[in-house]
């Protein structure tokens, strides 16, 4: 079975980016993020109403930091400590050497390769460092521009699920992407 540690935390660096720790200081933008309708629509979740809430929700990434249950980064430009998205590796499954990749950015920043950049550093650290086997991002059939992400990170579509989730009121289908490590 898989041993996952992210003590210490591990700061990732791109060419563009800066993967570093969420902390408070973050709450504006995180609530920005959480908040929005728009960067929100194909993540079944509740929008964040307060800055309390974004503050909790800051505190859940941390407690899944500190258990190794997950790990989130807040996605920053180099030069600038401003978060505009979060990417992360959610629902770790150690037994099957698996994990799931999850993203988000703040609308001004979409359309510019960050996201891009973004996933192939994590799913990078989640194969060499955390020796994940596989990693899977599951998303909404009609999140076109994450799935062109995924695409041009070699990750391939395995599944369509019809109806398989149930959020406020209704059944939503989901479509699960998959990259296999080779090395």
């Amino acid at each position: 079975m898989l041993t996952i540690n992210f003590t210490p935390f591990p700061n990732l660096e791109t060419e563009r980016l800066l993967l570093r720790r969420v902390d408070k200081n973050d709450v504006n933008e995180i609530f920005e993020l959480r908040s929005n309708p728009e960067t929100m629509k194909y993540i079944p979740r509740p929008l964040v109403k307060t800055t309390e809430d974004a503050l909790e929700h800051i505190a859940s990434i941390d407690s899944k930091i500190d258990t190794n249950e997950g790990i989130n980064w807040a996605i920053t430009l180099k030069g600038n400590s401003k978060l505009i998205g979060v990417i992360g590796h959610y629902r770790i499954k150690p037994e099957h050497f698996r994990a799931e990749v999850g993203y988000m950015l703040l609308p001004e920043y979409s359309g510019k390769g960050i996201v891009t950049e973004a996933v192939q550093e994590a799913v990078k650290y989640g194969f060499e460092i955390m020796k994940l086997h596989s990693i899977e991002a599951i998303i909404d059939p009609e999140n076109d521009g994450s799935a062109r992400v995924l695409e041009k990170c070699d990750f391939v579509k395995e599944a369509h699920l019809k109806e398989n989730e149930f959020y406020e009121g209704r059944f939503l289908d989901t479509v699960i992407y998959s990259i296999i490590n080779k090395r």
